[in-house]
């Protein structure tokens, strides 16, 4: 088939070239728009370790530190996402089902440093539990872990404008889903 040919084809099924991206593409905005606005809000920390006993903390950063210090992150991090936190936090808030909220945590490679984004449909609740997981995943890795504290580096603040679903996204996949069809 010639490229001449092929044009000849698609003149020829014209309207359902057209029409057909245009559904798809109305379906999937009104797909789009059933779907209810979700808010994401961060908090970041910082874990500051105990020191053993007699011991000075050194100035130099040296491979072991920091090798160290990106295990006790990582460990605080898997900390924050366990079940005994979530219902602490829970309790504390009185949210019956804590699944209504995404945890989703972070930290950088070689450092103290930990992100926690938490995603959920009401903005003000979302802030409040990152910060109430903030607040009681420090006592927990006091207890379980040597760990001084995780101290709040920023807090978590409700967000004002939603961070999804990304309704463009659905209609421009529903395009090109009619196109390919």
């Amino acid at each position: 088939m010639t490229l001449f040919e092929l044009f000849g084809l698609l003149r020829k099924h014209l309207v359902l070239v057209i029409v057909l991206p245009i559904i798809t593409g109305i379906v999937a905005a009104a797909y789009a728009m059933l779907q209810p606005n979700v808010y994401t809000t961060s908090a970041t920390m910082y874990v500051l370790q105990k020191n053993d006993a007699g011991q000075q903390e050194s100035q130099d950063l040296n491979t072991q530190d920091l090798s160290l210090s990106s295990m006790i992150s990582n460990d605080v991090s898997t900390i924050m996402t366990s079940s005994r936190v979530r219902k602490d936090v829970a309790e504390k808030l009185g949210i019956e089902i804590f699944d209504d909220y995404t945890l989703d945590v972070s930290s950088e490679v070689n450092s103290r440093v930990i992100t926690l984004q938490v995603t959920g449909r009401d903005p003000q609740m979302a802030a409040d539990v990152a910060n109430a997981v903030v607040e009681d995943v420090s006592d927990v890795a006091a207890e379980v872990m040597n760990v001084e504290s995780v101290n709040i580096i920023d807090a978590a603040a409700a967000p004002e404008e939603p961070s999804g679903p990304r309704r463009g996204l659905y209609v421009a996949v529903g395009v090109m889903a009619g196109l390919f069809a």
